[in-house]
């Protein structure tokens, strides 16, 4: 086969809507993301070339212009391919060791495809088979694939396990549970077998009436409503003198992303407070909530309000506004959304607890507000409903090219959160 021929990259009348989902493992550890695309010039009825051309666009922006560092981390990326760009010489552009190419339920497996997928097997490459359901047409490809993935919006999670029997049979795929969306369907799946799972059961609220926050999680929460008061300096260092776990677990956490420009390592509270200024300080404390009592940063739970958080303060930078500390108050909109996951007990009772203004509460019960749009198009990205999200960005009057950027920004930021200074 001739060598692959680079693609120009996307043209400025092809804007580009580009999202990310984690897949996890059975420890609830990021192991993989799925990439989401999605060309806003390409219609329902679109020929199999603009198909074709839109996937190449993304491929190639992703190796070269984004950079992998900054979309998928150090983590694989698992990408939807369908028949024409199976075919295409620009899937060799991929390296193989980072990418799995995930074939579509569509792609008819046929002589050719057949080849084509041994040809790159060959050269390294690792294939997932997306919406398996035992299908006979699919029985010739899958000594060749490496993950199939069951989606359970289409299939009984009753079934699941006959289908694992099926595949442990004819294959050593291994087996992802795909549109878990609940707590109790991952550990169903998990007790079946099922190798890694894709859905967002993480960040489901599971309140327990009757249940407590953690003590560590009362601290930050006092810590926040000071930080909130605009405490001085003498009055926020005993509560992290009283508990060191809380100490060692905000170092870690600031420290992981050198919050410093990598000049110093943050070593002490105060040395934090000086450095940061309470904004920062405040910032850190919201993100150590979603970690683990000793510091723990690299969970998905954390990583996706992260993300949430970012995204909304880059695009809170981006809109004309007269109010103070505009960027900053998104953020945190964004970091509190999900705070009824990791405290159990409701959103209002953790607004009470740390004195939460009723224009950012109403933003992230409701969803009112310019706040409320920010974090409802937050979302919508999440879930990779790009038809919404191009909704929202014409009604805050922000570009697809723009979101596109603060993306890739709010990526690179989110992947560095589980790295040691």
């Amino acid at each position: 086969m001739n060598q692959p021929v680079i693609p120009n990259t996307v043209p400025n009348s092809a804007e580009i809507f580009l999202g990310r989902q984690p897949i996890l493992d059975g420890k609830r550890q990021t192991i993989a993301y799925e990439l989401l695309y999605r060309s806003k010039d390409d219609a329902s009825e679109a020929e199999i070339e603009d198909d074709l051309s839109a996937t190449s666009a993304v491929i190639v922006n992703t190796v070269s212009q984004f950079g992998l560092e900054r979309v998928i981390g150090k983590r694989d990326g698992f990408i939807n391919v369908s028949a024409s760009f199976l075919m295409s010489q620009t899937v060799e552009l991929l390296p193989p060791e980072r990418f799995v190419l995930e074939i579509l339920e569509d792609v008819p497996v046929n002589a050719q495809i057949l080849l084509r997928c041994q040809d790159l097997k060959d050269k390294g490459f690792r294939f997932a088979l997306d919406g398996f359901c035992c299908r006979a047409e699919h029985d010739p490809i899958l000594p060749l694939i490496d993950f199939v993935k069951i989606d359970l919006s289409v299939t009984p999670v009753e079934q699941v396990p006959s289908i694992i029997a099926f595949i442990r049979k004819v294959s050593k795929a291994k087996v992802i549970a795909e549109k878990v969306e609940e707590e109790s369907v991952f550990m169903q799946c998990k007790e079946f077998g099922c190798d890694a799972f894709q859905g967002f059961f993480f960040a489901k609220p599971a309140v327990l009436k009757g249940k407590k926050p953690q003590p560590h999680q009362m601290s930050l929460m006092r810590i926040m409503g000071m930080l909130l008061g605009d405490a001085d300096l003498h009055e926020l260092e005993p509560p992290f003198k009283n508990n060191p776990s809380l100490t060692i677990g905000l170092l870690r956490l600031v420290n992981s992303v050198g919050v410093s420009g990598g000049r110093q390592k943050i070593e002490s509270i105060r040395q934090a407070m000086v450095v940061l200024g309470q904004k920062q300080l405040l910032r850190w404390v919201q993100l150590l909530l979603y970690a683990t009592p000793d510091g723990q940063v690299d969970n998905p739970l954390l990583l996706q309000v992260a993300s949430r958080a970012r995204l909304m303060e880059l695009l809170a930078k981006k809109i004309e506004t007269y109010q103070p500390n505009f960027s900053d108050q998104a953020f945190m909109v964004g970091m509190l959304s999900l705070a009824d996951v990791v405290m159990q007990c409701s959103l209002e009772e953790v607004f009470q607890e740390i004195g939460l203004s009723e224009e950012l509460q109403q933003a992230i019960l409701e969803h009112e507000g310019t706040f409320g749009q920010l974090l409802h198009l937050a979302k919508v990205v999440e879930a990779g409903d790009f038809d919404a999200a191009e909704q929202e960005i014409s009604k805050l009057g922000i570009s697809s090219d723009d979101l596109l950027e603060i993306q890739l920004e709010t990526m690179s930021w989110s992947n560095d959160l589980g790295k040691e200074a």
